[in-house]
């Protein structure tokens, strides 16, 4: 009877441990979703990865940032509205930067939903997945990028695949200042979530392909 009460209790005890990290998985889960969907990245491609190139696409990010473009957005959706009226505007100034600068390559603007790689700079981590961003593509787009976080406005230095000095781009405002408690926490500690973030991502990917598959039908 004792042996049998000692794998009741045990078996309790793990389904309870199970269940407490079922339902951290999808606290923390919903937090990460949150913090994806509000933000607002700008993505600069360049044509390759040759240093005049690369030098192109850094001219033509000092150009964009000194629009100002979203310092006046209070929401995602309205930056996005804002980029959005704004693609034309952006492409005619990008392509006048790279005229001025001897190139003749066209540049497309867009808003998309961009799958970005997890990125550590100084004391913030931005979690790795789908986010929303206005991508700008120099030419055929096949060299190394560059992005930075422009709604909220935090363009981070270094935030780009090579390595970029911090008075190339200085940040508008501190992370503090633009994000609640619990997404600094995720900023600021991403060791803290990284399995449960693994195991939302996984869940959510299953799901997803249900949906999609659900909808071909």
């Amino acid at each position: 009877m004792k042996k049998y009460m000692g794998l009741i209790l045990g078996g309790g005890l793990i389904l309870s441990i199970l269940i407490s990290n079922g339902a951290a998985v999808i606290r923390d889960g919903m937090r990460l979703e949150k913090l994806r969907h509000s933000v607002l990245r700008l993505h600069i491609l360049a044509e390759s990865d040759s240093e005049y190139d690369q030098s192109l696409k850094l001219k033509v990010r000092d150009g964009l940032l000194e629009m100002g473009l979203f310092t006046e957005s209070d929401s995602l959706s309205e930056a996005e509205k804002t980029a959005s009226e704004k693609l034309d505007e952006i492409e005619k100034a990008a392509e006048s930067i790279l005229r001025e600068n001897g190139c003749d390559l066209p540049v497309t603007a867009e808003l998309a939903d961009v799958v970005f790689d997890e990125r550590v700079y100084g004391d913030i981590t931005m979690p790795a997945g789908e986010y929303r961003a206005l991508r700008v593509k120099i030419g055929s787009a096949q060299g190394k990028n560059w992005w930075c976080v422009m709604y909220p406005p935090l363009c981070i230095p270094a935030a780009c695949e090579e390595e970029t000095s911090s008075e190339e781009v200085k940040e508008e405002k501190s992370a503090e200042a633009l994000f609640n408690e619990e997404e600094l926490d995720i900023l600021y500690h991403p060791k803290k979530y990284e399995i449960r973030f693994a195991v939302w991502d996984k869940i959510k990917g299953i799901f997803d392909d249900k949906t999609v598959k659900s909808d071909e039908k």
